[in-house]
């Protein structure tokens, strides 16, 4: 992973000195609200329903076992709310009411503390930490080289990576350390301290993407040209970028344009300088929501591409492109991500385990992935399982996590987009031992990419631009979906869902899709069918489509539970192979999906409308 430099470590620990004047300004007056907004959004820190969030920077998802530690004190020594706010906060969920199942099981929101939340892009976020201690928080973050910045606000915000980037088999080139160059050049870039809205990158160097890259503002993709790669020398011959622009989710779910196939890795900064000036010229600040540079990009089509390339030349041209990645630049950061020295070997005892056992082989299906190193495995642990929210961590459940990377992945973990968390250095001989124990923390589900493995927002327990509750559909999913004969019998299914239309489940690219929406002050559910995010097993990205009227929240179960059976029903099977969900779906068209999740809507009083 990522080593700090000298001036990283300074200037995290500046930073964060800096922020402790500013809240203490702002405590003594001196400071205005609309003042001391920016500034702590600058530094991680929103304002929620009932209590301050902090959002923790995790660049590539790379953090040690000494970091995870520290976010597990912060979750147990600060993600703490006093007694009179939690009581307030119970009290208006409690208002809500109750969500009342078919199957007898009523469902509400407990509003948990002391945790952490692992997101799609790959942070980490507290839900209570009260502002009076946010300076107290940054300067714990700061001894272990982290911090909040660039988690919030309309800047650029962290870079998010392919979790397997620097041991996947299938990888052109290591994303990171590209990645890299442009974080440490946007943090301070004046011009795009304010952008009109957020911005979000995301990279990939694997011929899969498995980072999501057409559903960013920016997608860049490692590719090599093999012609070019003749005439250069160097591990990064004939290397260059597939360039997407204007990416996004939200009330307008669009895939990103592709603006250049192949732009040479060392212009990757001067082509990104370009189409975010041009962004933050001509993009909408008189309506937050069409401020997204998707919004432009559509309405512009080729105009902004030309307009791009018109300030790329003149960067070149006139500016003397001073964003060039010269191969000691490179080089300088790519030595930074240091490969750890691993502390198991060939002769570590393997642990015994019964012969044929039927979990243990499903856990190395779905959980264990190939790695560069052949003699090495990556290892996801789930973060899906019953009594806790999608990615949801306790203090103690970190700790044992970071005891489990001490053990058997060289002290490194990596938080992944579907808010799990991957072991990077597991070697083979380990991963007997290495179930068992994570078995014992019940970390061990086979269920990665599978149908229980769903990516969730926090919702409207503790969102306040949710429209409706997520976790209670989640509670309710991942309890009816434990039996794991059943689940690999589905085989793979991205279930994604978010409580509101910002989309941070990422619900549109979801083989199946839940949106919460409101009407009339009432929770409400639109489910879609369809959705890819460009993983291999998705296909291409491409936005599901809504099956009809929205759903109540004590439909939804139901309504996934009719559109599976409809799936089962409907898939074919060539020898051992049988069809899986998104391939079934496409064969048929949305049609008999459609009809069976309508069929599953509850007799409603005369007074309730669906929307």
């Amino acid at each position: 992973m990522y080593q700090y430099t000298d001036f990283d470590k300074q200037f995290v620990q500046l930073r964060a000195a800096q922020y402790r004047d500013q809240l203490e300004r702002w405590q003594a007056g001196k400071l205005s609200e609309d003042e001391f907004k920016p500034l702590r959004l600058q530094n991680g820190w929103y304002i929620q329903r009932y209590a301050p969030m902090l959002r923790v920077a995790v660049p590539y998802g790379e953090v040690s076992s000494a970091q995870l530690r520290v976010l597990a004190r912060i979750a147990r020594e600060f993600d703490q709310p006093d007694a009179a706010l939690l009581q307030q906060a119970r009290a208006t969920q409690d208002q809500l009411g109750d969500i009342a199942l078919s199957n007898g099981k009523v469902l509400g929101s407990a509003l948990g503390y002391g945790y952490g939340h692992f997101t799609t892009r790959t942070n980490v976020q507290y839900n209570w930490v009260p502002i009076a201690k946010s300076a107290d928080v940054l300067d714990l973050l700061a001894s272990v080289d982290m911090h909040g910045i660039q988690t919030s606000g309309n800047c650029i915000r962290n870079i998010t990576a392919d979790a397997f980037a620097g041991i996947a088999p299938d990888e052109v080139a290591d994303p990171r350390p590209f990645g890299e160059i442009m974080r440490q050049w946007s943090s301070l870039h004046p011009e795009f301290a304010f952008l009109p809205r957020k911005f979000k990158i995301a990279i990939t160097g694997a011929a899969e993407d498995r980072a999501a890259t057409p559903w960013y503002d920016v997608g860049l993709q490692l590719v090599k040209n093999d012609a070019l790669a003749a005439t250069e020398s160097g591990p990064l011959a004939g290397i260059g970028f597939q360039v997407r622009v204007g990416g996004g989710m939200g009330r307008t779910p669009i895939i990103g344009s592709v603006v250049r196939e192949f732009l040479p890795w060392h212009q990757v900064m001067n082509y990104l300088e370009a189409v975010i000036r041009v962004y933050n010229r001509y993009g909408r600040r008189d309506n937050v929501w069409k401020a997204r540079i998707k919004i432009l990009v559509k309405a512009e089509g080729q105009r902004y591409i030309d307009q791009v390339e018109a300030e790329y030349q003149q960067i070149i041209t006139q500016d003397g492109a001073p964003h060039t990645i010269t191969q000691a630049e490179y080089d300088r950061v790519a030595a930074c991500f240091v490969v750890p020295t691993l502390t198991r070997h060939i002769g570590a005892p393997v642990a015994e385990l019964p012969q044929g056992d039927k979990a243990f082989d499903r856990w190395l299906e779905r959980n264990v992935t190939a790695h560069q190193n052949p003699l090495l495995r990556a290892v996801s642990l789930s973060f899906k399982r019953p009594g806790a929210a999608p990615g949801d961590a306790s203090a103690d459940v970190m700790d044992a996590a970071a005891a489990l990377a001490d053990q058997f992945s060289a002290s490194e973990l990596r938080v992944t987009h579907q808010q799990n968390l991957l072991l990077p250095w597991v070697h083979v001989n380990d991963l007997p031992a290495l179930y068992l124990e994570a078995k014992r923390l019940g970390l061990a589900q086979s269920n990665i990419g599978l149908l229980s493995d769903m990516i969730v927002c926090p919702g409207g327990d503790f969102c306040s631009l949710a429209n409706a509750r997520s976790l209670p559909i989640a509670q309710a999913l991942t309890e009816r979906y434990q039996d794991m004969d059943e689940l690999h019998d589905l085989g793979p299914i991205h279930l994604n869902m978010s409580g509101c239309i910002n989309s941070c489940g990422h619900h549109h690219s979801g083989h199946i899709g839940i949106l919460g929406v409101d009407k009339d002050g009432k929770e409400w559910y639109q489910v879609t069918l369809g959705g890819a995010d460009g993983s291999a097993v998705s296909g291409p990205a491409l936005p599901g489509k809504v099956v009809g009227p929205s759903f109540l929240a004590a439909e939804v179960p139901d309504v996934i539970e009719a559109v599976l059976d409809t799936y089962r029903s409907l898939r074919q099977s060539t020898g051992q192979r049988s069809e899986t969900f998104i391939e079934t779906l496409r064969r048929t068209g949305l049609e008999p999906f459609k009809v069976a999740a309508n069929g599953a809507r509850h007799a409603l009083p005369a007074t309730a409308e669906a929307v």
